[in-house]
């Protein structure tokens, strides 16, 4: 058979999840399932300084009030990237919006009903939650021990990075700012708690079951191994889902109390506050280039909102400034500033987006400067190593992205005068940006099981976050064993299975794909010694050697069976095998993903209302696993992108409230904001970064997309916004 790799292959639990078959976390029916809903806090800063809970303990179908004044007890997790202390443990109110009670009823409408029904009382301290408040910040931790957080690379003789700049010919200095951005994914947080002989099983979705196992057992204080986490069918995530959050292990000890399940599922606008949310930033870029367009030096500062509470250290520089372009002299300045607000986590692209919109939009200012072409600028500045460590790449074919999307998108056609093009009331404009995302190849593992039936199980606690990781581990496992994938059942989504790859970081496939070829090639030879060992095979008492494996058979001369004839033979109902993690390829060599972004727009020359017209993007992913969820990945990020530029941003504000907090504020982009949008991919294996060859690429098509935007959109008027998002006032007056 041929194999199904790259192919454009249906998803194989589409039929589940349109005819609602998929259960997700709150799909679960349980016997004597209680609900909970939170109460939380109305003030930003201070202490409750009382509660009253009267009312909700005697409302209809009450079963319990739970307040920072009576509690189970829960613990903190160790950890600065998550919630750093314990939710109802102490009156202390860190943010808005904290948990400060729950409610557990017989229905989730009683919950909620009790829950409205609660007061607080406050003493109320001043808050910091903007920027100013606690500038100059901090430098930014590395979030791998050893990596360099704010590297400067100077050239022989160069005092300072304010000395390069001074000495280049041409120099463009620009600031930037971006609001806080929610992830809105269409699955709100929720938990399922179910204990049972003293071990609890967690029905929740998550991108990473097993840490959030062993979060959610340091928060309710048992060891991980009484701790289950299923996360079989999650509704996206965008990197919200990652921790256990204070929701889940309130859900946990609501129902170690009550002795029964409990389900906690938070409002939309709950979910933006307690579940993470991309931060504040601000970033300024300088770029100094000889007049031929040689970047001479490039300085790339930032300043994010750290919650006090804990949250994810937004690095914007290191992966957009430090791997794009080549550069005699390179400085970061990267800085957390500690504020009174909700905790902050990754979101899709969490440092390389909001980096590359600045650094992207700063090449397109300094293309304008000098007059050239910005494809040419960013093809003269392509390096053959990384600027700051002098590794090499696995592989790296930017160049070929330019051109080839630029030749896709008609690219030499651009009028590069702004406002040249005008059709009525629209002004037309292009731009473009480049993309860079890093890929993963940590060691993981997958378990493989033949059955009798003639179907193999592919098993991993990696869950499916909407991404298509169903699919992909399907067509791998048939391309590895060479069966029709009908006759593979992927397993995922569950903290009991082996340790697969997280779903953070785009690693799904890059991780998964070389662990299920290791897997495979075991379970072959597992089959190989059972054909020879098995009393009654016609392989008996053969040297494994002079045996062939071949499209689910054991093959040699004319004889010739099956794997679930020689189970049958055994009477063995299957066999398995969990091999060790594949060790990775790549050993020195620095590994990313590459793309390049194409933009058309059109503006209203009198209401500034901005339509993105056309759209094309390459990008360079080495092996593509998957072709339909891959190019379904690769455009949700163009769209994540676009949203960004255009719409997306959760201001907080002096009271530390959300601006949009809920969905009929916080605008997302929709079908009629969207274009036909062309997505391409180089098509080769990077067998130097892994044996399966394959790069991730879901958060790669989220980079750059908003600056090509941005740039399409100076274009057309010739006005330069860098602050998003992009809106129309900027754009009038």
């Amino acid at each position: 058979m041929s194999t199904p790799i790259g192919s454009d292959i249906a998803r194989v639990d589409g039929r589940l999840k349109v005819t609602g078959a998929a259960r997700y976390s709150a799909d679960h029916p349980l016997d004597r399932l209680a609900h909970a809903h939170v109460v939380v806090s109305a003030i930003s800063r201070g202490r409750v300084r009382s509660m009253n809970v009267d009312d909700a303990r005697g409302a209809p179908g009450v079963l319990a009030v739970y307040t920072p004044f009576a509690a189970p007890r829960l613990y903190p997790v160790p950890n600065v990237m998550v919630e750093n202390y314990a939710v109802l443990q102490d009156p202390e109110v860190r943010f808005r919006g904290q948990v400060i009670g729950v409610v557990v009823a017989e229905t989730p409408e009683q919950a909620r009903d009790a829950a409205a029904l609660v007061t607080a009382e406050y003493d109320e301290t001043p808050a910091r939650t903007s920027l100013s408040a606690g500038l100059p910040g901090v430098p930014v931790f590395p979030l791998e021990e050893g990596a360099p957080v704010n590297p400067t690379v100077l050239a022989p003789g160069v005092a300072s990075i304010d000395a390069a700049l001074s000495a280049s010919a041409v120099v463009v200095d620009a600031a930037f700012t971006q609001q806080p951005q929610s992830h809105v994914p269409l699955e709100p947080q929720n938990t399922t708690a179910v204990w049972q002989n003293d071990h609890l099983t967690v029905y929740s979705g998550c991108h990473v079951p097993p840490l959030f196992a062993l979060m959610l057992a340091t928060r309710v204080g048992v060891t991980p191994d009484r701790v289950r986490v299923i996360s079989t069918f999650v509704g996206g995530g965008f990197g919200s889902k990652v921790p256990a959050w204070s929701d889940a292990a309130l859900a946990a000890v609501a129902a170690r109390e009550l002795g029964r399940p409990v389900r906690l599922v938070l409002t939309r606008e709950q979910s933006m506050v307690l579940a993470g949310h991309r931060p504040l930033i601000t970033q300024r870029v300088r770029l100094g280039a000889d007049r031929d367009g040689t970047l001479t030096a490039l300085a790339h500062d930032s300043a994010s909102e750290m919650s006090a509470v804990g949250g994810w250290p937004t690095a914007p520089a290191a992966q957009t400034s430090g791997v794009l372009y080549r550069t005699r002299n390179l400085a970061m300045d990267q800085r957390l500033v500690e504020l009174d607000t909700p905790a902050t986590r990754a979101m899709r692209a969490p440092d390389e987006a909001p980096g590359a919109f600045a650094l992207e939009t700063a090449m397109d200012e300094l293309a304008v400067a000098l007059e050239m072409d910005p494809v040419e600028l960013r093809l003269r500045n392509e390096p053959t190593v990384v600027p700051v460590t002098g590794q090499a790449w696995t592989s790296r074919r930017l160049a070929d992205c330019y051109r080839i999307g630029a030749e896709r998108f008609g690219w030499g056609d651009r009028n590069p005068v702004p406002g040249a093009r005008v059709e009525g009331d629209w002004a037309f404009g292009v731009g473009m940006a480049s993309a860079v995302y890093p890929a993963h190849a940590t060691p993981t593992q997958v378990r493989m099981r033949m059955r009798d039936d003639g179907t193999v199980v592919v098993s991993a606690s990696t869950p499916d976050l909407g991404t298509g990781t169903y699919t992909m581990v399907s067509i791998a496992a048939s391309d590895a064993l060479g069966v029709p994938i009908a006759q593979i059942t992927p397993e995922l989504g569950d903290s009991s299975l082996p340790l697969g790859g997280a779903a953070v970081g785009s690693r799904g496939t890059s991780m998964l794909a070389p662990a299920i070829q290791t897997a495979a090639q075991a379970l072959i030879t597992a089959l190989t010694d059972l054909a020879v060992q098995t009393t009654g095979s016609p392989f008996h008492g053969r040297d494994p050697a002079t045996l062939a494996y071949r499209q689910g058979r054991i093959e040699v001369g004319s004889d010739s069976a099956s794997f679930a004839e020689l189970l049958a033979l055994a009477r063995l109902p299957a066999v398995e095998v969990t091999p060790p993690p594949p060790l990775p390829a790549a050993g020195n060599l620095a590994a990313n993903g590459f793309g390049a972004h194409f933009c058309e727009v059109r503006v209203n020359r009198f209401t500034g209302e901005i339509r993105v017209t056309r759209f094309t993007s390459v990008f360079d992913v080495g092996r593509v696993i998957s072709a339909r969820t891959a190019r379904s990945q690769l455009v949700g990020g163009i769209v994540f992108g676009i949203g960004g530029a255009l719409l997306e941003a959760n201001p907080i504000e002096e009271d530390g409230r959300f601006a949009s907090g809920n969905l009929a504020d916080y605008l997302v982009a929709v079908n009629a904001d969207i274009p036909a949008i062309d997505v391409g991919w180089l098509d080769y294996s990077d067998t130097a970064f892994s044996s399966a060859g394959a790069r991730g690429l879901g958060e790669l098509g989220n980079v750059g997309s908003s600056a090509a935007v941005g740039n399409a959109v100076h274009n057309a008027t010739g006005i330069r916004v860098r602050d998003l998002p992009i809106t129309l006032d900027r754009l009038i007056g």
